[in-house]
């Protein structure tokens, strides 16, 4: 029987950070639709670069987390100091995404075929984010703590509740989309968001099992008792 190698948390949690903020950035560039997770803040960015060109994917991203946080607080009634770490990651991934947009800005994608590649390669790049977040201690960026504070505290599988947020997250993308750029307009919001709505749960779930059965997570440093997260 083969021994697993060893994959540290914290690495798992930068090398998630890279691989989310280029997965989306990709998304970006294929056009299909954002990730029904980033949509909501990709919307944001549309909209308020129109008028402060300053404003970038990443800052609307850190700056949406920053107010979704707030209503965690507000709804667990508890507030516990691990939880400013999220906005930290936020900010981060904010930072990680600007670079990687403009990366991604360099490809020249021609046709249909070079786009939906670019479109899966971005979706698959996400999922494998967001599963190696899951697989750290440091808390992850503010969606991905909503899902693991409500899986925690319902008992509810986690891929469950992940669906169940992406989905929730892709109708409030649709709503600012027609609120923001008229009725029966789709910006940033298309049938990629739909597939990815759909699917990424599962294929997180499959990402995840596949990290497990190739490593063993341990901690690399003594500090999981400094983050009081769920």
């Amino acid at each position: 029987m083969n021994k697993k190698k060893i994959f540290f948390t914290e690495a798992a949690y930068i090398l998630g950070i890279i691989a989310l903020a280029g997965g989306t950035a990709l998304m970006e560039q294929a056009d299909f639709g954002m990730s029904m997770v980033v949509a909501p803040a990709y919307l944001l960015h549309l909209k308020i670069s129109r008028y402060i060109p300053a404003f970038s994917f990443g800052m609307a991203e850190y700056s949406l987390q920053a107010v979704l946080l707030l209503l965690l607080f507000l709804a667990l009634r508890k507030f516990r100091a691990a939880y400013l770490f999220s906005f930290v990651t936020a900010v981060l991934y904010g930072l990680t995404l600007d670079a990687a947009m403009l990366l991604v800005d360099c490809l020249s994608l021609h046709g249909s075929a070079a786009r939906i590649v670019c479109y899966l390669a971005g979706m698959l790049l996400c999922a494998l984010g967001i599963s190696l977040l899951f697989h750290t201690y440091i808390p992850p960026e503010v969606y991905e703590l909503i899902v693991k504070e409500i899986s925690a505290k319902t008992g509810k599988d986690i891929n469950l509740i992940k669906t169940c947020y992406d989905c929730l997250s892709c109708l409030a993308g649709i709503l600012l989309s027609f609120s923001f750029f008229g009725l029966w307009h789709f910006e940033g919001v298309k049938w990629g968001t739909i597939l990815c709505a759909l699917i990424n749960g599962f294929i997180i779930s499959r990402c995840s099992k596949a990290l497990e059965a190739l490593f063993d997570f341990r901690d690399a440093f003594g500090l999981r008792e400094k983050f009081d997260i769920a």
